[in-house]
């Protein structure tokens, strides 16, 4: 099914009251916000894709609509990102073949290029649900770090099982020997066809998802496939703390420098 008959959106939650980071849509990011970053990420990524930024603060809204970004606000009980989707959907009445890309409004760095190929892998997939993306974990310390979640995938490259415990279990050899190779680090971006992304919010949380914190097991516990595609490299981290907006700023700092450097020598 191509994206002329299955459109493709984007909704990108932004949830104002972040218990780490309060504010966190709007904190500056070398001079805009990290919302209207991230917004301008995925339109230069995916152009024609309809694209909304589902909040749950007026001052949200207001920034955003300054920027001339498609904003609309949500409930601000929703629990997940996922949920802000949903409602999203049901609001803009999005047909049920219709994909909807979650990509979190805490991600100023997401990869245009990474966005691009998961619209097409997602558009391409046989009998499509719902989509996620895997990059290869770099280090022994990834495996056991619980925040740093792990995927493991079937022979047609769908999930078997997430979790925030190592997986594969290497059971015959010592933590120094697993082999690094064979792990795969789950990257929070999500699509899913309407009528799925409808199912799992109308659904409550599983206990698998209540033990490890992960939605993306009420899936599984449903039954709905997941296709995991294969990123090669690791994206860089968003924003959850003070440390990562000064790390995340300096990224566009300098980035700033060296096109007004570049302009300069041209």
């Amino acid at each position: 099914m191509n994206l002329a008959i299955s459109r493709l959106h984007v909704v990108i939650p932004a949830r104002y009251n972040s218990r780490r980071l309060p504010g966190k849509p709007l904190v500056d990011l070398a001079g805009k916000p990290m919302v209207v970053r991230v917004y301008d990420k995925v339109r230069a990524a995916l152009p024609d894709s309809q694209i909304v930024v589902a909040v749950d603060d007026e001052r949200v809204l207001k920034v955003l609509q300054h920027h001339g970004a498609s904003t609309t606000m949500t409930d601000p009980a929703h629990q997940s990102g996922t949920d802000r989707c949903a409602e999203v959907a049901r609001h803009q009445l999005w047909a049920d073949d219709d994909i909807v890309i979650n990509v979190q409004g805490d991600e100023p760095l997401v990869p245009t290029d990474m966005l691009q190929a998961f619209a097409k892998f997602c558009n391409d997939r046989t009998n499509f649900c719902m989509g996620t993306i895997a990059a290869p974990i770099s280090s022994r310390s990834q495996i056991r770090d619980p925040n740093v979640v792990k995927v493991i995938r079937d022979i047609d490259g769908r999930a078997i099982n997430f979790s925030r415990a190592p997986i594969p279990y290497a059971r015959d050899l010592t933590e120094a020997d697993w082999p690094v190779e064979n792990y795969l680090h789950h990257v929070g971006v999500y699509a899913y066809r309407n009528a799925t992304l409808h199912t799992l919010t109308e659904t409550p949380p599983c206990a698998l998802e209540n033990i490890e914190m992960l939605e993306q097991l009420r899936a599984l516990w449903l039954g709905i496939q997941i296709d995991v595609m294969l990123w090669p490299h690791e994206p860089p981290g968003g924003v959850d703390t003070a440390d990562d907006v000064q790390r995340v700023a300096k990224i566009f700092d300098d980035d700033t420098a060296h096109r007004c450097y570049a302009a300069r020598e041209a």
